[in-house]
């Protein structure tokens, strides 16, 4: 039995095409994975740490390679309860809108959590960098009102999918799907037509999961 953990960065909920998507996914995942188990962390209703005081300090304290006070161990829980809940899993599902050309400070909030030294990445002068979050699948479906692929001449622009792709690579995750959901902001007719063809490259990614 396996982990799925599907992570929600959009506020938008029913009227959200990246939920959309994530839905279908999710269905058909489960109908093609019946004993694996998903979990929804929904980062609109998830309250987590902030980095100030003692949790900043204790980020520092690890850095330097000290011991921590019982107030920044007490602090540093909040951030290692987040961690766990993301390294316990064995599949992961993203699914975010494009802000600003890039991702949701929501989201941004969660990686500047869960991206610690010792948790989900190392360093050394021999190796440098290296990501401690290996061999697991992530499947990542991003929503746009315009188009930012290749030839549309706004690839620079999508700061949304590279971001995502350079945040994980760094922890480790090497196979990632992508699901893209581009004109979200297309006319009836043709929204339809988009998110058809992003339900059934979702359902086929799930499947195969």
């Amino acid at each position: 039995m396996a982990r799925l953990l599907y992570i929600e960065a959009s506020p938008r909920k029913e009227r959200s095409s990246s939920i959309k998507i994530a839905k279908t996914f999710i269905s058909e995942y489960q109908r093609t994975h019946p004993d694996d188990v998903v979990e929804t962390l929904d980062l609109w209703n998830t309250s987590l740490p902030e980095f100030d005081g003692h949790v900043i300090d204790s980020k520092y304290v690890i850095l330097h390679g000290l011991e921590h006070t019982n107030e920044q161990k007490q602090a540093w829980k909040a951030v290692e309860d987040v961690i766990a809940q993301f390294t316990n899993a064995d599949k992961y599902l993203i699914s975010l809108p494009m802000w600003n050309f890039g991702i949701p400070y929501k989201l941004k909030h969660f990686f500047d959590v869960i991206v610690q030294p010792g948790y989900t990445f190392s360093f050394s002068p021999e190796e440098g960098y290296k990501g401690l979050v290996t061999g697991k699948p992530i499947a990542a479906i991003y929503a746009r009102g315009g188009a930012y692929g290749a030839g549309t001449g706004m690839e620079g622009y999508d700061l949304q999918k590279a971001y995502l792709e350079l945040i994980l690579g760094f922890i480790g995750f090497s196979d990632i799907q992508t699901i893209a959901v581009e004109q979200t902001l297309s006319p009836p007719k043709t929204y339809d037509k988009i998110i058809a063809e992003a339900e059934a490259r979702a359902k086929a990614v799930a499947a195969s999961f």
